[in-house]
């Protein structure tokens, strides 16, 4: 593990929208990366409270949980409307994933995102020092290492990206793209998922600010030096594995099990969003039930869905269509002792999840657009090596990227879709055992404690902020 205790005084400050204090989201995620790191450094985690107030309130609460320190800032309703369902939701999130139809260009979400992003940047200022090494997380603060440098604050910075960067031509759509962008080269090192988040940062940066590479990884923007390290992020792969066979994941898998009989299970878990492309997985295996009616009653597909920012009017649509698309293929290739679709819109723990994974003949992962996807690398983690499953990966996926021994399919083409899924259900035990094996080995080497050092590692070649 890179070394943050090169002096006393050196420690890890990671800054996310959410943190992991008093919640049971440290059995996996960003947590798992974090966590041991801030312990073993001192280190302080600063994020929303999760506490929403009707007016604006600016104290930072101090708290502490099993060696890890907490800064946590408090919003408003309205910063909470303007910056998170609004900015965050309704312009990155959607434009990062190639979804222009959805975004809302709103000045007063920017404003909003702005104002949350110097709030943060503040708290980052009052609670950390000059020898702290600063970790922003994800889309929701690309504005913070600018606001330090505006406040004279000096501090390392690195930013990673959990999500995709879009072409350049997408990324400027965003009316406040330079602002955004002017956030993103205030860092000293950002993290991307992909060659092609990294190829498409790059080449937005040399276009719209001259940026000129010194090596693979560093670009020179004006007398500032920026280092854009290709970090895709892993799972605790062997920890996985170990769920899978607990007792939690084995009483879940044998709940279904009794449902399945003899049948092959093909298994999605996804948040409900637009950007896992849920309809066109659903038409897909429609595809495959119209196609190959000998497979009718022999395979079934269990749909894990929980849903997420129902307040928001494209998810509550989203909602509604798989709610009448289940409804429809059930009705129209169901019998009485069989229904091909089983959709469940709400979410399982990390054990249960294991064990469902490790029953599952196939595991399809076919998002539209997705940074990395880390239910395909959980999927592989929880198989079982005398009898593995096979993954069926969409392209878009960051995964795709490394598990190149999974069937990859474009997930807006249904016959494709319907082929893979067949092809794995009758895939050779052979062949299985050999995808899995190179797979597993894979998510093993480049596992979540790879992407935390290989980031990290990134500040000991990159030169010192400005």
């Amino acid at each position: 593990m890179t070394d943050l205790k090169q002096s006393a005084s050196s420690r890890l400050v990671a800054v996310s929208n959410r943190t992991a204090y008093g919640s049971q989201t440290r059995a996996g995620g960003l947590a798992v990366a974090l966590w041991d790191t801030l312990a073993e450094s001192d280190g302080l985690w600063i994020g929303w409270s999760g506490k929403i107030f009707d007016v604006p309130r600016r104290r930072v609460q101090l708290l502490e949980e099993d060696g890890v320190s907490f800064a946590l800032v408090d919003m408003s309703k309205a910063e909470y409307e303007g910056f998170y369902l609004g900015y965050a939701n309704s312009v990155l999130w959607p434009v990062m994933h190639n979804r222009l139809d959805l975004a809302v260009f709103d000045s007063e979400y920017f404003a909003a995102y702005e104002s949350i992003n110097r709030r943060f940047s503040e708290a980052v200022e009052s609670q950390t020092r000059e020898s702290d090494i600063i970790w922003v997380q994800d889309y929701h603060f690309f504005l913070l290492a600018q606001h330090l440098k505006e406040a004279g604050c000096k501090r390392r910075t690195g930013f990673f990206l959990h999500i995709p960067f879009p072409a350049p031509e997408v990324f400027r759509s965003i009316p406040d793209h330079f602002a955004l962008a002017q956030g993103i080269r205030a860092f000293d090192v950002v993290g991307l998922q992909s060659p092609h988040d990294c190829a498409n940062l790059a080449r937005y940066l040399n276009e719209e600010m001259g940026a000129e590479r010194i090596d693979d990884e560093r670009f020179r923007i004006g007398d500032h030096v920026l280092t854009i390290r290709l970090c895709p992020i892993g799972i605790d792969a062997e920890g996985f594995s170990i769920s899978a066979t607990s007792e939690i994941a084995e009483k879940a898998s044998g709940r279904l099990a009794r449902f399945l009989g003899n049948r092959n299970l093909v298994i999605g878990v996804d948040r409900m969003d637009y950007s896992k492309g849920l309809p066109q997985r659903f038409e897909g295996m429609a595809t495959l039930f119209d196609k190959y009616p000998e497979l009718h009653g022999n395979i079934s597909y269990t749909q894990i869905a929980p849903p997420s920012r129902s307040v928001v009017e494209e998810y509550a649509q989203l909602r509604q269509q798989l709610d009448e698309l289940s409804g429809r293929i059930n009705g129209d290739y169901g019998d009485l002792d069989w229904i091909p679709i089983r959709y469940l819109a709400r979410g399982y723990d990390r054990e249960e999840l294991a064990g469902l994974y490790r029953l599952a003949r196939v595991g399809l992962v076919t998002p539209l657009q997705d940074g990395m996807n880390l239910v395909a690398k959980e999927y592989i983690a929880a198989q079982d090596p005398d009898n593995p499953g096979v993954l069926v990966l969409s392209q878009f996926a960051g995964a795709a990227q490394q598990m190149t021994e999974a069937l990859i399919i474009n997930p807006h083409d249904r016959n494709a879709m319907a082929e893979a899924v067949r092809t794995a259900i009758h895939m050779p035990l052979d062949e299985r055992q050999r995808r899995w094996r190179a797979l597993y080995r894979g998510i093993c080497e480049q596992d979540i404690n790879w992407w935390r050092d290989h980031f990290l590692a990134a500040f000991d070649t990159s030169l010192p902020a400005d």
